[in-house]
């Protein structure tokens, strides 16, 4: 009878360690993007038309080019020495040689004048100038973009930080792939999205779970967005990785234990 009740309780031990550890882990689950939830989403194909696009605003830095066969002429409108590699390969030279967007909505262009670029798309102000300086260079070409372009990750992301962007679109997996990617510890079904607007800053919830993010129209990243990636509850109670090492010391030692006190 005694026999018996050592060998339950051994038993009873080792169930509780399996248990707590395996309860311990991170579910596959929580970690994988893009799943299907619904029949609906067993489609191979999504279209995003991308229908918010990011408007001008004051206290925003345009870079500005004008590229001609007259290189005289087309000197006048490029405030930037072309001379000088600094001014052309370097942030800092190409914010330093960009044009601030004042607090009326306007930029100051050589020979032009004031122009209005507030609340405009950076084609539409492209356009805006190509009509101008036609007037002005025959067989130009205007060449403008976004100085400002960066997104910011914190929470649970491999490498936290902001981070410039060189490109025209820039989707959400992509910019978590410059930050390395998530840990396994991220929720990735409560995301944060705050994203500057007219009104101030809103703050829009995003599942990466959901396959419908890629038809989302918060699917590509904006000027000034910062992805906050939440902890999953319990973390410091969790395990990314199962920890073999930690359930057999643990079994070794309750059966040392149970044998020394027998």
């Amino acid at each position: 009878m005694k026999h018996s009740s050592r060998y339950y309780f051994r038993i009873f031990i080792i169930l509780i360690a399996g248990a707590a550890i395996f309860s311990s882990c991170v579910p596959q689950k929580k970690i994988k993007y893009l799943q299907v939830k619904e029949e609906a989403q067993m489609r191979e194909n999504f279209t995003n038309e991308r229908k918010v696009e990011y408007k001008i605003q004051p206290g925003d830095n345009l870079y500005i080019k004008v590229v001609s066969i007259d290189e005289k002429t087309s000197a006048l409108f490029n405030t930037a020495d072309t001379r000088s590699s600094y001014a052309m390969n370097s942030d800092a030279g190409i914010y330093l040689n960009s044009y601030t967007v004042n607090e009326n909505g306007y930029v100051d262009f050589p020979l032009i004048g004031s122009v209005k670029v507030r609340n405009l798309t950076v084609e539409q102000v492209k356009d805006e100038l190509q009509k101008t300086l036609n007037e002005y260079i025959k067989e130009s070409v205007v060449i403008v973009k976004m100085v400002n372009f960066y997104v910011t990750m914190l929470g649970e992301v491999k490498r936290p930080g902001e981070y410039k962007i060189y490109q025209d679109e820039l989707n959400i997996f992509e910019a978590i792939s410059l930050a390395g990617d998530l840990t396994d510890f991220a929720n990735r079904d409560q995301v944060k999205l705050i994203r500057q607007t007219k009104e101030g800053s809103k703050i829009i919830d995003i599942d990466l779970t959901d396959r419908d993010i890629l038809a989302s129209d918060y699917y590509f990243m904006m000027p000034n967005d910062i992805l906050y990636f939440e902890p999953l509850k319990g973390k410091q109670f969790t395990f990314a990785n199962f920890p073999y090492g930690i359930i057999f010391s643990a079994i070794s030692t309750t059966l040392l234990l149970i044998n020394y006190f027998k």
